[in-house]
């Protein structure tokens, strides 16, 4: 059968390289055309074009690249007309995807399968009916995502298990914790470390790794060691400029910065900072007891209008799968020195909440399911797609 996939961004490059490899151990003769990355060009098949074409995310950022933006829609949309695929998965990416489904579902037969839903249930809920309308199957990878869309808006959906369960495991059975041997690879010494995660973003990275190195330098003091998970795309020099007025630089005996390196990190982290977002999904799988944080300008009145906009109690995968804030959020303008230091002197060992929060780890891995997301849906939309063609002829 033939595949169509369309990603928005590298963490959709990679769960879809991954849900590609299982849709071909089910369907050997697949064939794969896609909007992609690096990660499915491996698996194989023809990319049209890079997600970087299109992975614009904010107002004015989409509204600068707009014309590149239609551009590759309209390719997207010409390509499927001419290849007629069996199946267009569209993996995440909203704002480009939703608007797909809507071409494919008013000018073709083809269905249309969303992997990785769209956080409709932190904000623009009204998206559920385009979601309803446009889309044939949707399959989730958040247990909470069920209710949501089953009980509150009536919309079937195929809960999978998590995709981030699978990488961890995978990770960790590949590489098991050798500590000594982490620090000789990277040039480290031996003492505890404390993860800084500041976000891939620049926006993020400008917003939150000045006050998150600001935090964590006390514990240098104690004889940590800070080690900050760097985004593959930015440069040294970016990390460097939002370091000045710190005290510390590059050279920093006890600061390191690696790349591509961000599950090492944590598996050999005692605590962490983290951006909010997958990281911290990650970041519990890999049982690290975390400060998620979240800077925005206006930080006062962010926090104030919250309610308003954002439709969720919680800003971090693991309070959210929990019901429950089990991990610290700070958020706006509680995002400073001094509360973050506080709060992570309480995830240290020794401090008062790192038992708790590891016990909580537990209770979500358990809500998450096992390992086997992209096996669970490579096999249900297999099935679907068969008992399609059968019917069909």
């Amino acid at each position: 059968m033939r595949y169509f996939l369309v990603v928005g961004e590298s963490s959709g490059d990679v769960h879809a390289s991954r849900l590609m490899q299982e849709l071909r151990k089910r369907d050997p003769e697949a064939e794969f055309c896609f909007f992609g990355g690096d990660q499915m060009s491996i698996v194989g098949g023809t990319r049209l074009r890079h997600y970087r074409s299109v992975a614009y995310m904010g107002f004015i950022p989409v509204l600068l690249h707009l014309p590149a933006i239609l551009q590759a829609m309209k390719v997207c949309r010409r390509f499927v007309l001419r290849w007629r695929p069996d199946v267009t998965i569209l993996v995440d990416y909203p704002g480009f995807n939703l608007g797909m489904a809507k071409f494919v579902h008013r000018n073709t037969d083809i269905p249309v399968y969303y992997y990785i839903l769209p956080k409709v249930w932190a904000w623009k809920e009204g998206r559920v009916r385009q979601l309803r309308k446009y889309v044939d199957e949707r399959f989730s990878i958040l247990p909470f995502e069920v209710p949501f869309f089953e009980k509150k808006h009536h919309c079937p959906i195929h809960y999978v298990g998590n995709p981030s369960a699978d990488e961890i495991y995978a990770f960790t059975e590949q590489h098991p914790r050798d500590f000594q041997a982490f620090c000789q690879r990277h040039s480290l010494n031996e003492q505890p470390v404390i993860a800084l995660l500041p976000g891939s973003r620049r926006q993020e990275i400008k917003d939150n790794f000045r006050r998150m190195v600001l935090a964590a330098k006390s514990f240098a003091e104690r004889g940590y060691q800070i080690i900050v998970a760097a985004a593959q795309d930015i440069p040294d020099a970016i990390y460097s400029h939002y370091l000045q007025g710190t005290g510390v630089d590059m050279r920093t005996d006890w600061f390191h910065l690696l790349r591509d390196a961000t599950l090492s990190i944590l598996q050999h982290a005692e605590a962490a900072l983290v951006t909010s977002g997958t990281a911290t999904l990650e970041t519990a799988l890999l049982k690290v007891p975390q400060v998620v944080c979240y800077y925005a300008p206006l930080g006062h009145l962010v926090r104030a209008i919250k309610p308003h906009f954002l439709h969720v109690k919680y800003i971090s995968l693991v309070n959210l799968i929990l019901d429950r804030e089990l991990v610290p959020e700070l958020i706006g303008d509680q995002v400073n020195p001094h509360r973050m230091q506080a709060e992570l002197e309480r995830m240290v060992v020794g401090g008062t909440s790192r038992q708790t929060v590891l016990d909580g780890y537990d209770r979500m891995i358990q809500r998450l399911g096992a390992p086997g997301a992209p096996q669970r849906a490579a096999s249900i939309m297999v099935d679907l797609l068969r008992e399609r063609s059968t019917h069909k002829y």
